[in-house]
């Protein structure tokens, strides 16, 4: 494993292991080597007050993962239970595919992924809701 890699743009800000990290004035790449560091950029977090939506509560949930608020191991079992209900609501073959992705991130302890997945249904969840289905 390579690591994973963060292209940062100027005066983004990160979390790394309870660390908030600013860029600087430029664009930057960090490749980050410590498999297991807690890791999340901030211009992805979703707050607390926030976290309303069946989505959003799991992207949460896996964010507090990242975030190293939450013990990996713990939340495996629930988050994976909150997948299976949001694939009672998104029956949508691409739907589908996203949430079979992100349980197979989270499967493998890929939780970047998970989130990356669970975030493409935001859009659609909005449109859900807005249509008051």
């Amino acid at each position: 494993m390579s690591g994973l890699i963060l292209k940062l743009s100027p005066k983004e800000r990160i979390l790394i292991n309870g660390a908030v990290i600013e860029n600087g004035d430029r664009r930057s790449r960090l490749a980050i080597m410590t498999p297991d560091a807690n890791i999340l950029r901030l211009r992805d977090a979703i707050h607390p007050e926030d976290a309303k939506t069946p989505v959003r509560r799991v992207c949460y949930a896996v964010q507090l993962v990242l975030s190293g608020d939450t013990d990996r191991d713990d939340a495996r079992r629930k988050l994976l239970r909150s997948i299976e209900e949001l694939s009672q609501i998104f029956v949508d073959d691409d739907s589908r595919k996203l949430l079979d992705s992100a349980s197979h991130a989270l499967v493998d302890n890929d939780h970047y992924r998970c989130l990356k997945a669970l975030r493409m249904l935001l859009p659609r969840e909005e449109r859900l809701l807005a249509a008051g289905v």
